[in-house]
């Protein structure tokens, strides 16, 4: 039986999939599986996670920019503008997602990480709407082949004869075996057909990119110009540049154009006989090798091409039929998914909302980037440096301004953003909430992340709350945003992720530790992990050290003074305060300018981080008990339980009715300063409060009080009777925000499901407030065609960054809960899961 075992396994290795070995022995997949047997199984689920999610439109900061996750390798950008008159093409030119360029909404109908998708681009201002259709084929031992269409229709009130100028910028940074070369064209003035390039680098093997002909029309000029310039035909630029700045397409590609508009000049061509504008800004033909590849159409009205990319070890190359077949398999599988894993509850289940909803997700999962570089780090004064000093924020001034900082790394990372023109970067606390959507969608691909992020755990166990890696990304960040340090937090929202993971867990594998369980029938690489759930705990395994270095370095480095003041308290441990605080902003906590006791003390304690504590501590004791740390886990229980009680004993207000910072007044004394809005809330938004908790009643008068915080869309972020209200920057002092709302969401539905004194209330105010989020995300999309970072109180307009599609996107998780509005709503359960 044992030389049985191993031939199986050795078969199934050969196979490289389950069904080899359901194939030759199917009576063996339900009996425990060997340890072999799960060691195949765990390398071949990566192999054919790295294989699947490879490639990508992975450059989430350009409108369309497809690179794989392989540092310093093969990179495709798309560009494009207007070229009407002299003047148009460097103010209509569109490369680099922005705020300002006249888009009428632009992003992802419909995405799949695994599959490919398809994007539309409403570029008013340039009177031209762009489809870019995007799709992978797997096969062979490079990550397969995938294929882009490219397509541009006219708006109804451009001019007929609009000329377009559309523009492919590849590069393929230095490396061992690396090459790029442009294999020449018809004629020494351009392509009449396809352009081919071929490539090869250790990391991705030979490979071909095609950029086809297409179908459009070209323009053609009878100015003597053309005996120099071909007739509209497709040009390319080879150039060699160093690899630390072919990133900059831009530049480098007017820099191009101004050479062509030189020699004109040069030339001293009749000013009474110019030539046309298009003419003008056609590059030079001049392919060969490079590190850049130029490739330039011009189009006179509507276009489209393709672009083939085609591994040579996957055996054939991808053709336009492929492709094709491809956009349409993949957009009818990603409606079917879509609806069975997001099924929309009333009041939305209207098709409107299942375009807006599909639209909401897929630029979220779209909006997944691969970023790789080196990270500013000043370590000068940290973690040492402690804060412990009254006036402590004006030395962390003068720290910053020695500008101590250096280049740590390179590292990479694979993250989902929260706004592709203003945050193409990943972010800490963010990724929590974007994961929570994804991981419906996805679990494999959410661990993926996850375990990315704690990769860059240093050996203290600190993670920067901003990845800014390598010198594309800080293009996007003012100087004074860019350096991280290492005593700075922010809060631990992938725990909520993870608890989500292990739930899903229990949900297959019953209680855990168990017996191990049957190896899957198939990989399905979305729910491997699941599916198997030995691999899901040798997930959690690998990061259970990494977790609990990260919590004991929150204990260390935010632990709050109790000692030195007169505050009587359950636990003499347990109490926390940001570090990074500045008179007007906490940035560390993610509530940047939420009032704050002032002056900032460093005896001040943080109701936030508190709570985030006492969700650290729940979240790793359910993860220490999945992987059989019992020990552990019960030391987590204890911490847990001084968290709660430190809560009401250090942060409670009675007369209030809330939970409030607490600082030390100029008597040494503890004070609470209380600032109601999303700090009041937080042990209940964090799941700390028991249905039958005392303090629960007084939290959802406060929450659901329309002069406080309840609005016609959403809860406020600080109250309306506060004296800070919508005052100064008005970041976080009244708008509504979607992910603290969504906690809220979850909460209420949590107490309404329960057996509670508060059911019928949280009943009424997750009916409420449910509907108040979806209804006013969706008005502002459908007017404006972006999401938004915030939402007004009181008109409910999108505000401050658009196609914010990051933790907006959680409203796709709100429409999929449980409508208790219907007298036949459930009555029992609770939604932990959905965290």
């Amino acid at each position: 039986m044992v030389a049985q075992g191993r031939q199986l396994s050795f078969l199934f290795a050969l196979a490289c999939c389950w069904s080899a070995l359901l194939l030759f022995a199917p009576s063996l997949v339900a009996a425990s599986a060997s340890a072999e047997d799960e060691y195949i199984l765990n390398n071949e689920i990566a192999r054919q996670n790295n294989q699947s999610l490879l490639w990508g439109p992975y450059r989430p900061n350009l409108y369309f920019g497809v690179r794989p996750r392989i540092p310093k390798s093969l990179m495709t950008g798309l560009m494009w503008g207007k070229v009407d008159t002299y003047s148009d093409f460097q103010q209509s030119v569109r490369y680099t997602c922005e705020q300002n360029e006249g888009m009428k909404g632009y992003g992802w109908n419909e995405y799949d990480t695994r599959r490919g998708g398809v994007q539309s681009i409403h570029d008013i201002e340039n009177g031209i709407d762009i489809t870019t259709s995007f799709v992978k084929v797997p096969g062979g031992a490079h990550g397969g082949s995938w294929a882009a269409r490219i397509k541009g229709e006219l708006n109804d009130d451009a001019p007929k004869d609009r000329k377009t100028i559309v523009i492919l910028y590849v590069t393929q940074e230095g490396g061992l075996g690396s090459e790029l070369e442009a294999v020449e064209g018809d004629n020494e003035h351009g392509y009449e057909d396809d352009v081919t390039l071929k490539g090869a680098s250790d990391a991705l093997g030979k490979y071909k990119l095609v950029v086809t002909k297409g179908a459009g029309t070209q323009p053609t000029s009878d100015h003597t110009l053309s005996q120099f310039r071909g007739p509209g035909q497709t040009v390319v630029q080879s150039l060699t540049l160093p690899d630390e700045v072919v990133w900059q397409a831009k530049p480098i590609v007017f820099k191009q154009l101004k050479e062509g508009v030189d020699w004109l000049v040069e030339n001293k061509y009749d000013s009474n006989d110019p030539p046309p504008p298009w003419q003008v800004y056609q590059l030079t033909n001049r392919p060969g090798a490079g590190n850049i590849q130029i490739i330039q159409k011009i189009f006179e009205g509507s276009f489209e091409f393709d672009i083939l990319f085609s591994s040579e070890s996957a055996g054939k190359d991808i053709t336009n039929v492929d492709l094709t077949r491809e956009i349409k398999e993949t957009t009818e599988s990603f409606g079917e998914r879509f609806s069975s894993v997001f099924s929309f509850k009333a009041p939305f289940t209207a098709d409107k909302y299942k375009k807006f909803g599909r639209s909401m997700f897929s630029n979220l999962i779209g909006g997944i980037g691969y970023f790789y570089g080196h990270a500013l780090v000043d370590r000068s004064y940290a973690p040492e440096y402690d804060e412990e000093n009254e006036g402590f924020w004006e030395e962390t001034a003068e720290a910053r301004a020695r500008k101590q900082e250096t280049n740590e790394g390179p590292y990479e990372l694979f993250t989902s953003i929260p706004s592709r023109p203003f945050f193409p970067r990943g972010f800490l606390w963010d990724e929590g909430f974007h994961l929570m959507p994804i991981a419906d969608w996805d679990i494999d691909l959410t661990m993926e992340i996850v375990k990315n992020w704690f990769n860059l755990m240093d050996d203290d166990g600190w993670i920067g709350r901003e990845q800014i890696l390598g010198e594309e990304a800080r293009s996007k960040v003012p100087q004074e945003f860019q350096t991280q340090y290492p005593h700075y937090a922010n809060p631990p929202t992938l725990l909520l992720v993870l608890d989500a993971f292990v739930d899903k867990l229990r949900k297959t594998n019953g209680s855990m530790p168990a017996a191990r369980e049957h190896l899957s029938q198939g990989i399905t690489l979305s729910t491997s992990s699941i599916d198997n759930p030995e691999v899901g705990l040798e997930h959690l395994r690998k990061l259970y050290p990494l977790l609990k270095k990260q919590f004991d370095w929150f204990r260390r480095t935010q632990r709050g003074d109790i000692k030195s003041y007169d505050r009587e308290v359950y636990s003499s441990k347990e109490a926390y305060r940001w570090r990074g605080r500045t008179v007007s902003h906490c940035l560390t906590s993610g509530l940047d300018d939420y009032p704050r006791p002032q002056p900032p003390h460093p005896g001040e304690l943080h109701v936030d981080l508190m709570s985030w504590m006492g969700m650290m501590a729940k979240s790793l004791t359910n993860i220490a008990d999945a992987v059989g740390l019992t020990s552990d886990a019960e030391e987590y229980k204890q911490i847990l339980d001084a968290i709660e009680h430190n809560l009401d004993d250090l942060h409670w207000s009675e007369p209030d009715g809330c939970y409030c910072d607490a600082t030390i007044d100029d008597f040494e004394e503890n004070k609470l300063v209380c600032h109601k809005g999303y700090i009041s809330l937080f042990p209940f938004l964090t799941g700390l409060l028991k249905p039958d908790n005392p303090k629960l009643g007084k939290l959802l008068a406060l929450l659901g009080d329309e002069d406080e915080l309840f609005s016609p869309h959403g809860l406020r972020s600080l109250s309306k009777k506060d004296e800070f209200y919508g005052t100064a920057e008005n970041y976080w002092r009244s708008p509504v925000w979607i992910n603290i709302n969504y906690l809220a969401v979850v909460q209420l539905y949590n107490i309404a499901t329960q057996e509670g004194p508060h059911r019928g209330t949280a009943r009424d105010l997750y009916s409420r407030l449910r509907k108040n989020l979806v209804d006013t995300v969706y008005a502002s999309w459908e007017e404006t065609g972006f999401a938004w970072e915030q939402y007004n109180p009181e008109t409910g307009k999108g505000q401050r960054t658009q196609h914010f599609t990051g933790w907006t996107s959680l409203v796709v998780k709100i429409m999929a809960m449980d409508d208790l509005s219907a007298p036949d709503s459930p009555q029992g359960g609770h939604v932990r899961d959905e965290l």
